[in-house]
């Protein structure tokens, strides 16, 4: 098991930028495929995007590409989720998770999430119009 912390979030204006971070401990981090969910009022946890192992490969949702981007630093335990372009339906709670055996980044999309077990406790994003 690992444990995740998250971090960064709050309020911007439409248009503005966030960076959220993950802190991974307790495990092996680069063994790890991590993504980013959220949850926004209303609506069940969605997938956001994904990094795999090695930072090489990145999956997105279709409603963040070209405004996100994910990020691992391997020596930090970190992951890092860049948020630019925000928009008031980007409000959630975003939660960092942490998944072993994937064999291709885009599984973590396709996972349910019963079968998630490492979550951080989530990090407050409110984008203002």
């Amino acid at each position: 098991q690992v444990q995740l912390v998250e971090s960064g979030g709050g309020l911007v204006q439409a248009g503005g930028s966030l960076r959220l971070t993950c802190a991974a401990s307790g495990g092996t981090f680069s063994g790890y495929y991590m993504g980013w969910f959220r949850d926004a009022p209303g609506k069940d946890r969605e997938f956001v995007t994904a990094i795999n192992w090695s930072g090489g490969n990145t999956d997105y949702a279709d409603s963040v590409k070209g405004r996100f981007t994910i990020s691992r630093d391997n020596a930090k335990n970190t992951v890092y989720l860049q948020m630019n372009s925000l928009k008031p339906e980007d409000t959630a709670v975003y939660y960092c998770a942490a998944v072993l055996g994937l064999t291709s980044v885009q599984a973590m999309s396709r996972l349910p999430l019963i079968a998630i077990d490492n979550w951080g406790q989530g990090t407050q994003v409110t984008v203002s119009s």
